[in-house]
């Protein structure tokens, strides 16, 4: 294959002439607000065609938008010689473009999750990376209406919703930018032709083995015999999709203001009772964007597990604790709480000793373990029928227990009377068990204590001993609270 060059073009007057390509591009840049003049951007150059024509057309805007261009090429090293020729092909290019080209060689064996996606990650991470370094406000990548209407395809069969079915946006997160996303591919190879530009293919996108590839060479030349527009008509649907979704992800962080509770951290925990009251459709959807909002990737767990969590939120007495990787959550009483995994601490494999706290009455304690703030106050006024109404509050009889209150871990031989089992006591463990608490999140959780033993697993379930009744004369009553809560979705 004979290295690149680019063709200049007749020109009039001393004006450069744009070819039909780039009025297309540049009308997709305008249309979708992409970026502006005078805008530098991060180019991802692979070297294979979609990128080299990018990069190609991007130059012809420099003079006239004043744009700033800076490429990024990744080296993954994955298919040995070829890949090092790919990398000569970009610098080749970049030097007679006068670019200036960044070149990672990068190692996505190992990371936890398939080979593509992986690579994509860290992919994205370098490119971020060094638009900040850099000084670029946008990264451009080489996605065509094409790819579009192949990742739609993906997602269908995947069985998505509307998120899915909406693929990948024009712009994302205000960095990620798409200049082809209406540009058919067949276009661009046709330009590369006419400019004399050439391109590496990656062996790779041959292979059956991945399933868009399979969608790319079998599924989609049926459809385009069957109708001709099916890339259009497809890309079509996922802006309308998209459109949609968006609409509704807004009507559901309405309904949710005042409901969710945030964390420096990105632990979110939602008002159960709120939750379980809404349609189906908008439980979805809460869930999903809450776990999405906490995780880094700004990924969402699958329709399973989403189905799964909102199973089990709904059994009225279900107290339990999950891993939904890359989240742990945990469903109590009257809250449902999410933490992502890489925040929790790690276990050293010996049991972490969690030093006790001293509640005074009135006073509080701040339980670092999970973040809580617990308060106890005083109180002549009755208020055990409001409490049974409220799941972060307990009441106490005052003439029942003494002083001082404890905060502490739990501990072997624990026991209490659970409120609602007449009285009989039952080991912490096996109630912690019953629940499916595992072993380090069970010394998390904050044990109210007194003299006459304990009076609240904080969360969970108090001690039905020494609850006011209505016969109580003075109240001592114990509430819990996020500390560091941000209302709102």
């Amino acid at each position: 294959m004979t290295t690149a060059t680019a063709q200049e073009r007749t020109k009039n007057g001393g004006r450069a002439v744009w070819p039909p390509m780039l009025h297309r591009v540049v009308k997709t840049i305008r249309a979708r607000e992409l970026f502006g003049p005078g805008a530098h951007l991060l180019v991802a150059v692979s070297g294979g065609p979609d990128s080299v024509a990018l990069l190609s057309l991007l130059c012809r805007l420099r003079a006239s938008w004043h744009v700033r261009l800076t490429a990024v090429h990744c080296q993954y090293g994955l298919r040995g010689t070829e890949s090092d020729g790919d990398q000569a092909s970009v610098e080749s290019l970049c030097r007679k473009l006068e670019v200036p080209l960044h070149v990672r060689r990068l190692d996505a064996r190992g990371r936890g999750a398939s080979l593509q996606e992986a690579a994509r990650d860290l992919r994205y991470d370098v490119m971020t990376e060094i638009a900040e370094t850099c000084g670029a406000e946008r990264i451009a990548v080489g996605h065509t209406a094409d790819d579009q209407a192949e990742t739609v395809l993906l997602w269908m069969l995947r069985g998505a919703g509307l998120t899915g079915l909406s693929g990948m946006p024009a712009a994302r997160n205000g960095l990620i930018v798409r200049p082809l996303y209406e540009t058919r591919r067949n276009d661009l190879l046709e330009y590369l032709y006419d400019e004399g530009l050439s391109f590496r293919r990656d062996s790779s996108n041959d292979k059956p083995i991945y399933l868009r590839n399979r969608i790319r060479q079998d599924i989609m030349p049926v459809l385009q015999r069957v109708a001709p527009s099916a890339v259009e008509v497809l890309c079509r649907s996922a802006d309308i999709c998209r459109e949609d979704d968006r609409y509704l992800d807004e009507q559901v962080a309405l309904l949710c203001e005042g409901r969710v509770s945030w964390s420096p951290d990105g632990a979110w925990s939602i008002d159960r009772a709120f939750l379980t009251r809404l349609p189906r459709a908008a439980q979805r959807r809460v869930v999903r964007n809450l776990c999405r909002r906490s995780d880094g990737r700004h990924r969402s767990p699958s329709i399973r597990t989403i189905d799964r969590l909102i199973r089990i939120v709904g059994v009225k007495t279900a107290m339990s604790a999950m891993d939904i990787s890359p989240w742990h959550v945990t469903v109590e009483r009257d809250r449902v709480r999410c933490v992502p995994l890489n925040r929790r601490r790690p276990s050293s494999g010996r049991p972490r000793r969690v030093i006790p706290e001293v509640l005074a009455i009135p006073g509080h304690v701040f339980w670092n373990e999970t973040g809580q703030r617990i308060h106890a106050r005083r109180s002549a006024q009755n208020h055990s029928r409001a409490a049974d109404r409220h799941a972060g509050e307990i009441v106490l009889d005052a003439g029942k227990i003494s002083e001082p209150l404890t905060v502490r871990a739990w501990e072997p031989g624990d026991r209490f009377c659970p409120v609602g089992m007449n009285g009989r006591s039952k080991k912490l463990q096996d109630f912690f068990t019953d629940l499916k608490v595992s072993g380090e999140d069970r010394r998390r959780i904050p044990v109210v204590v007194a003299p006459e033993g304990i009076v609240w697993i904080v969360g969970y379930r108090p001690d039905g001993r020494w609850l006011a009744n209505e016969a109580t004369q003075q109240c001592v009553v114990l509430t819990v609270q996020d500390s560091c809560a941000g209302k709102g979705n």
